[in-house]
């Protein structure tokens, strides 16, 4: 009886197995071939060892420029999309009157294509036309040219990124309203004030909320293609050359596709790496109910 349960369970689990395998494990494993040869598409591939490793680290200057563009990127884009997320959701944590209604428009943008943000973001940067500019105007401010200027490019591109802060908001107030009622209440018989209860008893509380924001930040802010690919065109003066456009580019503009497999297996390690260095500093500051992990 055990082992027909069992082999029930497995028969169960078998078209998991076999998409992993095929649609996951599969690919992996050739792109980890394809990165040890020379591979156009067009012949067959010619095993070379470490070379596109090496070509990437001491050969390639467009490596270490779009990996240097894209840990600016990150580096801000990051802190500054928790931060922001976190504060919008504590604001419409609010219980007032029609607050759903405030959560939907700050949580659509977030679902629109990004193609469709792209280039709804060109016509808002552009430097004759453009939205900003003629905010700027109307204030007596000098416009810029946004995309154009070296830089201000990256910064333009960090900006469009809040628009998809909704994202996360909506999983801050998930968490918000986890928190549990009774905390409060026992802090306002204690006397203390908003801050005092945002600071000690929302934002400890909120932390698993906001390390699971802080990983899929960092995988998705190394992972930036759309905006840079549609917009900029990794210009000017591959100023927004991202790591991925430069994948992209090896891979399907000169069909290096051993050399863009190494590039990304070099990616994989990196948000490996990082993914690493998050968790092993969680314990000292993501407080769970009932102790800190």
């Amino acid at each position: 009886m055990a082992q027909r349960e069992e082999l029930l369970g497995y028969l169960f689990i078998l078209p998991w197995i076999i998409g992993v395998l095929v649609f996951a494990l599969g690919p992996m494993a050739a792109s980890f071939y394809f990165s040890l040869t020379k591979y156009d598409i067009v012949t067959s591939p010619r095993f070379t060892d470490l070379a596109n490793y090496r070509k990437a680290f001491f050969e390639d200057p467009l490596f270490w420029k779009s990996l240097g563009n894209t840990a600016y990127y990150a580096l801000i884009s990051v802190p500054l999309g928790l931060v922001s997320s976190f504060l919008l959701a504590c604001l419409l944590n609010a219980q007032i009157r029609g607050m759903v209604v405030y959560r939907v428009i700050y949580y659509l943008p977030s679902i629109i294509p990004v193609v469709g943000s792209s280039v709804l973001w060109v016509w808002i940067l552009n430097p004759r036309l453009g939205l900003l500019n003629l905010v700027l105007k109307l204030l007596g401010l000098p416009t810029q040219s946004w995309l154009g200027n070296p830089d201000l490019a990256k910064p333009s591109l960090i900006l469009m990124s809040l628009w998809g802060i909704g994202g996360g908001m909506v999983i801050y107030l998930a968490g918000l309203q986890d928190v549990p009622v009774h905390l409060y209440e026992a802090a306002t018989i204690n006397g203390a004030g908003g801050w005092a209860k945002w600071r000690h008893i929302t934002i400890p509380m909120m932390t698993p909320t906001i390390f699971y924001n802080l990983l899929m930040g960092i995988v998705g802010s190394f992972q930036v293609f759309t905006s840079a690919f549609i917009m900029t065109g990794g210009g000017p003066l591959k100023a927004t050359y991202f790591y991925m456009l430069n994948l992209y580019h090896n891979a399907f503009r000169f069909f290096r596709m051993g050399y863009a497999s190494a590039l990304a297996w070099f990616l994989f390690v990196i948000l490996m790496l990082l993914t690493l260095v998050v968790f092993s500093s969680s314990g000292r500051w993501v407080y769970y109910m009932g102790g800190v992990d």
